[in-house]
């Protein structure tokens, strides 16, 4: 770690080393052994307690995001369920705050996915906010996620090292970008030519004789989720055994108290964040990778936190010895933190997993701001206004994306639409748009976020639908190719998790949810136009370059012959909103009626 975020350490915070862990919704909790009562979170006795705060996938999220995308649910004690308000840097740093008070020994850690798919305030200066707020917030260590390698390998070490951007220069005149103060852990990243670690595989956390490591890694599938270029000359590594390794490392070292920072996780059984995720049994209540992996690493690991999902769960999913282990996400953008408390017993310098308390806290917004983070987001706001404000489109309601929860997305129907359309302009031939879910970031609602009035969507809330600078890019594919592809929305690498393509007007057909595997599309149900889908025909096809490059899985989509690159997708976006709605004549909602859903 840097002198520099060495000296930022104060109040008996010295962290010489520590991985970030996204954490989770519930309570975890036991007792302790006999006799440790009466030394928590003290210099005395046998044991100390650690408290451990994380969170996870903010995504460059510093003002609360809007709509859905900036609301948990929470079940009341009758069993209903209510929706709460939450998120925004603002918040987070004053509720992080105040958790620490009273505590001596205490870390706050990451999941990843900090940065990357962000808002126009961050993403349109890459980032620089979002890290220089991650600095203020005293975060000690983050794994990566996918989304750090967005803009590649290069850019990610600047994030850690700092310097100005290579094409845009720095912002701000004096000040050149610091870097994160905090270690950025890639235990599964390696370096094809050398197979070291791109950054810091794991990191040790010390105080007073206390010693905890941290291990950090991304999924192993980030391949198939990112851009081929931005990760050019890596590999990436199973995470259980980048986690046997070098959890024997850190014991052999004298660390026997370890915890996994993982980027990659489990769907829930309930959407709200305060459910048992234990009951009927322990674990039972969530699916998905990070419960395999769970059961599969070494019981050295005492802890795992997670994210990627962008759910969240408190969990105690037993280890290959049989004993319960803590799993924790907390849900996305800084709607949750966990607090988490590790007992460490000093005599065997490991966790007592009986004294492991967990739980999720919302970030609400009925707090008082923290005073430099608003200080932080006007600077930023100010040099981004001159673009983010400017109005682009007109909508007559809120057009729900990210937020939606249902496989079809009115706003993935508007922006495969769009994309239809720039085609197109480009070639006369083009007859359907494929959009991937995932490069839908948020909603567009109706409610003013600023100055700008009701309805009224801007450069700076089209971005955040659309951060990634994608191409719209048009191919050649069969009609069997197209099959194919849908049939890989729901089979292969996104079996476990389906992930749906957005359509254009005019495709339709029967998703069967009830059959298993690629039998749920149900292949005589396509129709283009009204019209059977010919597997012998060829069409003209527009794809983001993402898709068109076999991101997501969709290696059949990659497939494509005779491109041609268009304008980046944000462009045809925003075109679109400007030749489709007026002030006068705002865009409906869409029905969201192209893919009928059979459950």
């Amino acid at each position: 770690m840097s002198g520099r975020a060495q000296r930022r350490r104060v109040g008996g915070r010295l962290v010489v080393g520590v991985v970030a862990l996204g954490a989770s919704a519930g309570v975890l909790a036991a007792a302790l052994p006999a006799g440790a009562e009466g030394a928590r979170g003290t210099d005395r006795g046998r044991t100390v307690d650690v408290q451990l705060l994380s969170f996870n996938d903010l995504h460059g999220n510093l003002e609360p995001p809007a709509g859905s995308s900036g609301q948990v649910t929470e079940r009341q004690a009758d069993g209903s369920e209510q929706k709460i308000d939450a998120g925004g840097v603002e918040y987070l740093a004053t509720s992080l705050r105040e958790a620490r008070e009273g505590h001596r020994y205490s870390a706050t850690v990451a999941a990843g996915d900090l940065i990357g798919g962000s808002p126009l305030l961050s993403g349109l200066f890459h980032d620089e906010p979002t890290v220089e707020a991650l600095n203020k917030l005293d975060l000690d260590v983050s794994s990566v996620g996918n989304h750090e390698f967005d803009e590649g390998r290069a850019e990610l070490r600047r994030i850690q090292r700092g310097g100005c951007h290579p094409k845009d220069g720095c912002y701000e005149d004096g000040k050149t970008f610091e870097g994160a103060d905090f270690p950025y852990l890639t235990a599964n990243v390696t370096d094809e030519k050398t197979g070291k670690p791109l950054l810091k595989p794991y990191t040790v956390w010390k105080k007073n004789g206390v010693k905890i490591g941290f291990i950090g890694l991304t999924l192993e599938g980030t391949p198939d989720i990112v851009s081929a270029e931005g990760i050019k000359g890596l590999k990436f590594h199973d995470e259980i055994e980048t986690l046997d390794k070098y959890a024997k490392e850190l014991d052999q070292q004298g660390v026997k108290s370890i915890v996994a920072l993982v980027h990659e996780g489990g769907e829930p059984a309930s959407q709200a964040y305060n459910y048992d995720c234990d009951s009927p049994g322990p674990g039972d209540g969530v699916s998905g990778p990070i419960t395999e992996i769970a059961k599969g690493v070494t019981p050295k690991v005492d802890a795992f936190v997670t994210g990627h999902t962008h759910q969240a769960y408190v969990c105690s999913i037993p280890d290959p010895a049989g004993k319960p282990r803590l799993v924790t996400s907390a849900s996305s953008y800084g709607k949750l933190y966990t607090d988490t408390t590790l007992t460490y017993d000093r005599k065997t310098k490991d966790i007592v997993r009986a004294g492991v308390k967990s739980a999720n806290k919302v970030v609400r917004r009925d707090v008082p701001k923290a005073a430099d983070m608003t200080s932080l987001i006007e600077r930023w706001n100010k040099l981004a206004a001159p673009i983010a404000s400017k109005p682009v489109g007109y909508i007559s309601g809120d057009i729900p994306g990210r937020g939606a929860g249902t496989p079809e997305q009115p706003l993935g129907d508007l922006i495969a639409d769009a994309q239809l359309a720039h085609a197109k302009s480009l070639d006369d031939k083009a007859v359907l748009t494929l959009m991937n879910p995932g490069g839908i970031r948020s909603d567009l609602v109706h409610k003013a976020s600023g100055s700008e009035g009701d309805g009224v969507v801007t450069y700076g809330e089209a971005f955040t639908v659309q951060p990634f600078s994608n191409t719209v890019n048009l191919v050649d594919l069969t009609g069997a190719q197209l099959v194919t592809a849908l049939k890989q929305q729901v089979s292969g690498a996104n079996e476990a998790s389906p992930k749906i393509l957005q359509v254009s007007e005019g495709l339709t057909y029967t998703l069967d949810m009830t059959k298993a595997g690629a039998d749920r599309v149900v292949t005589d149900t396509i129709r283009l136009n009204g019209k059977p889908l010919d597997e012998s025909a060829t069409y003209r096809v527009a794809l983001n370059s993402f898709l068109a490059g076999g991101g997501d899985g969709f290696t059949e989509l990659g497939k494509g012959k005779n491109p041609l690159v268009g304008s980046d997708d944000l462009k045809a976006f925003n075109d679109y909103l400007a030749a489709h709605s007026s002030a006068d004549q705002p865009i409906a909602p869409p029905k969201a009626d192209r893919i009928t859903v059979v459950k």
